[in-house]
């Protein structure tokens, strides 16, 4: 996937976000982040808005601190999160292709990483504020779950941050069932090391549709199948909020 499509991407989900958001209330509880409420989600997720934008638009090169969130709630609040949301579309749709700022994962340039992860971002989030609708969420489309998958496996656990760890070597599977991708995720006592192929016999494995298992990786649903060892599946549920 191109920068241009994750763009289109983020601002095609803010908006699904803030109209779910705004139809739930503020007060509405949030299924998928059980200690969260509507104002919760919306306020985190117009600070990591604003805190993004400010990495490209101000050429920042090192990190900074996520900004506090306002003291609104009800309309104010959602108009507040439209507002976040849309500076950050435009200050990306702005910033030339090789800007050089601050990421945290290995990327072509700040632009590419920041739309990239802002998409998936916003993606996740949106789901959460539809789950306080009830009813059925808008799909993710399965190319896109798909880089998300590869994101979350082989970006955000590979860094030292991650708690996904075993005391002896382990290998558990990763694979869509409407797409040709599969991961094979070596867990160690140091972070995991994820591949892109199914090199090894796996103890256990993790599999359905990307969207789905898009979703479930980030912990918003229950994995599609398990097959093999279930404990591995249970540690990957227990360990891995990033």
């Amino acid at each position: 996937m191109d920068t241009a499509r994750f763009l289109e991407t983020l601002d095609r989900e803010g908006q699904l976000l803030a109209a779910a958001a705004e139809q739930a209330g503020t007060d509405a509880k949030v299924p998928t982040c059980p200690d969260w409420q509507v104002r919760d989600l919306l306020r985190h997720t117009g600070a990591v808005h604003r805190w993004a934008a400010a990495f490209v638009a101000d050429r920042h090169t090192e990190p900074r601190p996520l900004g506090e969130s306002p003291d609104l709630d009800g309309p104010p609040l959602v108009a507040w999160y439209r507002d976040s949301h849309r500076r950050l579309v435009d200050t990306l749709a702005d910033a030339p292709p090789d800007l050089a700022c601050f990421t945290f994962l290995p990327a072509s340039s700040g632009t590419a990483f920041w739309t990239r992860r802002q998409a998936h971002e916003t993606t996740v989030h949106r789901f959460d504020a539809e789950s306080a609708l009830g009813g059925p969420a808008s799909p993710v489309a399965t190319d896109f779950a798909v880089d998300g998958i590869d994101e979350l496996l082989r970006g955000f656990h590979a860094r030292p941050k991650s708690r996904v760890r075993t005391d002896e070597p382990r290998v558990l599977r990763v694979r869509t069932t409407d797409a040709d991708a599969v991961w094979t995720v070596r867990l160690s006592a140091q972070p995991p090391v994820t591949t892109r192929d199914a090199s090894l016999d796996a103890e256990c494995e993790l599999a359905g549709p990307a969207g789905q298992l898009y979703l479930a990786l980030w912990n918003r649903m229950p994995v599609p199948a398990v097959t093999g060892d279930r404990s591995l599946a249970a540690l990957w549920r227990e360990t891995s909020t990033v």
